[in-house]
């Protein structure tokens, strides 16, 4: 039985449209551009700044410790130096419930919501940040439940405990309903006001004046919702681009030829391997004793590999589930495409920094060469490819800078000659915030492609990592590097961004924090 389900692209787009009434009559009427806030934070705009990067990180405790709040309380001692904290996606784990943002986000991070000295007063849908918390969505954001487990669930009680005792899994009693958890705790949900309540609401929080239109004011401490999925802000002459990748991760379909039915057949091969492990794991977990701190740390190994083996057959059934009818979300990346070009046409900035969720580049051992790994990269550098043709030669790479997560690390790489406009770029993967890590692949720091589509056997070097920090060692020697970032961006054109890695890490059953040496890009 799948634990949990992925809705459609399709859905995903409509839903969320509805959500902030994408395009309503009275929006466009007073020239409001709904993907755009303003940082309304009484700081002076200068060149100079710092903000912190966290992703992955929507977990609870963990049988006595809690790997989330440890990055948490590390944070806080950068907190006052920094403007604003960037969040790379998967804020809840396992799907993005309602029911378990009090757990899973708001008890941890209770220092930067307003009232978080009583987090339990704290509604989901009603966080207001006291410094300006910017996420996107991850994939387990929009997961939901079936409908057959929901039903079993609420009938017997054995899968519930296995699951939440043994092995140690949020499930809960529901999904994220299409994302719609998210949006109530993030976004700026208009759904559901009336034309009076929503002209009075624009009047309050839409006045700031941009060079797109009218746009949302960010106020921590007062008003802190996001205008939509995927957002622009602008801080020290730096343009940041907020991206939702869960909808335009879909694969390219599998061709109608023998080739294309011979990789079906493989794929499906795979699937079933996937799944007849994935039950014996669940089988051997209820062999072991949780309150056994040698057995806990078998259970958590058993975790970890349980949700490794579940996105590795999502990424297989989106490879045979594509058709010639496959979704991407052509308006988001010509959105980008068009922002893009005019962040290059405004001479007042100077850089340009992507987050979203799926990194095109890493070399995470499940993550690498995923299917929707290479669809992102393929969907970026067509919007890049087509950015740096209209704007021509430029002293610098399209963007500065391109922060993702979904990959359970920290990683640095920097792209070579691809052939395309996201050659020479800067990539980090912070994803390493507090679920379970993973372990860099065997296959090495160098990642290589094809470098012509019909001969596949040919390849050439096309990004090399530079750092990785994930889980490693083996039995009672295993360490578990728990990561957060703090960027300073420096004054000048092309920027300079300092990065600083932190690392909260587990070993033994102790903690300790560390901060690695800083690298300048």
């Amino acid at each position: 039985m799948e634990f949990v389900i992925d809705p459609p692209i399709a859905t995903k787009i409509q839903k969320m449209k509805q959500r902030v009434r994408w395009q309503d009559s009275l929006l466009t009427q007073r020239q409001i551009d709904q993907t755009r806030l303003v940082l309304d934070d009484g700081q002076d705009d200068r060149p100079d700044f710092s903000f912190l990067v966290i992703g992955d990180s929507g977990s609870g405790p963990h049988r006595g410790h809690n790997p989330q709040r440890r990055v948490a309380e590390f944070m806080l001692s950068h907190r006052d130096a920094c403007r604003f904290i960037l969040h790379t996606g998967d804020v809840i784990y396992l799907t993005g419930s309602s029911e378990f943002y009090p757990k899973n986000f708001i008890e941890p991070y209770r220092e930067f919501l307003v009232g978080g000295d009583r987090p339990r007063r704290i509604a989901y849908n009603q966080m207001v940040f006291n410094l300006p918390f910017l996420p996107v969505l991850g994939n387990h954001d929009y997961y939901d439940l079936p409908l057959v487990y929901s039903m079993i669930a609420q009938m017997t009680q054995p899968l519930r405990h296995l699951l939440e005792s043994r092995l140690d899994f949020d499930v809960g009693w529901r999904g994220s309903e299409q994302g719609n958890a998210y949006a109530k705790a993030f976004l700026d949900y208009l759904m559901g006001l009336s034309q009076t309540e929503l002209q009075q609401h624009l009047n309050q929080h839409y006045g700031a004046q941009t060079d797109t239109g009218y746009a949302l004011n960010y106020q921590p401490g007062q008003f802190t919702r996001l205008p939509n999925r995927y957002y622009s802000f602008r801080v020290g002459g730096i343009d940041f681009f907020a991206l939702d990748s869960n909808t335009f991760n879909a694969p390219a379909p599998l061709p109608n030829t023998p080739e294309g039915d011979v990789r079906r057949r493989r794929l499906e091969a795979e699937r079933s391997k996937i799944d007849s492990e994935r039950m014996q794991l669940l089988d051997s977990a209820s062999k072991y004793n949780s309150k056994n701190p040698e057995d806990a740390e078998r259970l958590d190994d058993m975790k970890a590999k349980l949700e490794q083996l579940g996105e590795v057959k999502k990424d297989i059934d989106k490879q045979l589930a594509t058709d010639e009818t496959t979704v991407t979300d052509l308006e988001q990346l010509e959105w980008l495409q068009q922002r893009l070009i005019q962040s290059w046409n405004t001479e007042s900035v100077r850089g340009r920094v992507l987050f979203f969720h799926h990194p095109p580049y890493v070399t995470e051992a499940t993550k690498w060469h995923q299917a929707q790994t290479l669809a992102v990269r393929d969907r970026l550098r067509y919007v890049l490819d087509r950015v740096a043709k209209e704007i021509g030669p430029r002293p610098q790479p399209i963007v500065d800078l391109v922060l993702n997560g979904h990959a359970h690390c920290l990683e640095y790489l920097r792209t070579l000659d691809t052939g395309h406009a996201d050659a020479n770029t800067n990539w980090i993967v912070c994803g390493g915030s507090g679920y379970s890590l993973r372990r860099q692949r065997q296959e090495g720091p160098e990642l290589a492609e094809p470098s012509d589509r019909l001969q596949p056997d040919r390849a050439r070097a096309v990004a090399k990592s530079l750092l990785f920090v994930g889980r490693n060692g083996q039995g009672v020697h295993k360490r578990r590097p728990y990561s957060f970032l703090r960027i300073d961006v420096k004054a000048g054109s092309p920027p300079k961004f300092v990065v600083r890695p932190f690392i909260s890490e587990r070993y033994h059953r102790q903690w300790s924090d560390r901060a690695l040496e800083p690298f300048e890009i």
